[in-house]
Order: C-alpha cells, then sequence, then structure tokens
C-alpha cells in the first residue's frame, strides 16, 4: 500500500511529531495509549501500543532519517507489520508524507493479514490526516 497526504507545515515538524511515540494516542484512533517506552526517538527505540480492542503489539523504529523518512515494525502473535513514511516538501508549502505498509501473519493469520491490508489503507490515510489537521492548528503559520 503506498498513499500520501498533504501536511500544512514542514518535513522537520511533520517527522518530530509522527516518529515520537508519546504523541501517537492523539493521532492514531487505534490508540488508546502508549506503554513501555524504552530509548530516545531514533532507530532501535521500542514500545507498546495499546489498542482500543485491547491488542498489544510491539513497535520498533526501524528507520529515522529527519526530515526524510521514519520507519517501524510492529509484531504481535503471528502478525507483523512495516509502516514507513518518506516526507518532502510539497510546493507551495507544507510537505507530502508518502506511507507504505505491509501487514504480514504467519501460517492462518497470513489469510487475515491479507483481508486486513485491504481495509487497512484507509485507517492509516485517515490517522495521517488527523495529524495533518492537528499540527496545522498548532502551527498555523507552517512553521
Amino acid at each position: 500500500m503506498s498513499r500520501s497526504v498533504h501536511f500544512p507545515v514542514p518535513p522537520e515538524v511533520v517527522c518530530d511529531y509522527l516518529a515520537d511515540p508519546a504523541n501517537r494516542a492523539e493521532w492514531q484512533s487505534s490508540l488508546a495509549r502508549v506503554e513501555d517506552v524504552v530509548g530516545e526517538v531514533g532507530v532501535g527505540q521500542t514500545w507498546t501500543d495499546v489498542t482500543v480492542p485491547g491488542l498489544r503489539p510491539r513497535m520498533r523504529t526501524t528507520a529515522l532519517v529527519r526530515p526524510q523518512r521514519w520507519a517501524e515494525t510492529g509484531t504481535w502473535g503471528a502478525f507483523e507489520a512495516d509502516l514507513a513514511l518518506e516526507l518532502a516538501p510539497a510546493p507551495g508549502g507544507g510537505c507530502v508524507v508518502t506511507v507504505r505498509m505491509e501487514l504480514r501473519g504467519r501460517g492462518p493469520a497470513g489469510l487475515l493479514a491479507r483481508a486486513l491490508g485491504v481495509v487497512s489503507p484507509a485507517a492509516v490515510r485517515s490517522d495521517l490526516r488527523r495529524a495533518a489537521r492537528i499540527l496545522g492548528e498548532r502551527h498555523p503559520t507552517g512553521s
């Protein structure tokens, strides 16, 4: 899955916000909270996403090249998901965030992972739009 979302602020602001697990429950609709954060924001940082339904995937930052790229891997039981965000300045201001996501499941979970892979792009894009609105309200001049 690959989709893009426009943010009304510079890539540095977007990268700092999205890469910090402390902000996730604010913009990610499926999260109730984040727990067990280990390490500073950067490659190797880990945390647990506590989802609204109660699932607890363990997350790990796998790439951070500020402000161009951030990526994570999450694992929960037989499932694994990779999310990568590419950030680039947008013509006319702000930035464009292109997201790539892959869901995988071992054994029978593979079928469910494929089905979730069909519906997850809309949820991810909606969450990124929420993050863009939040940052736009906090930085009305785009800085």
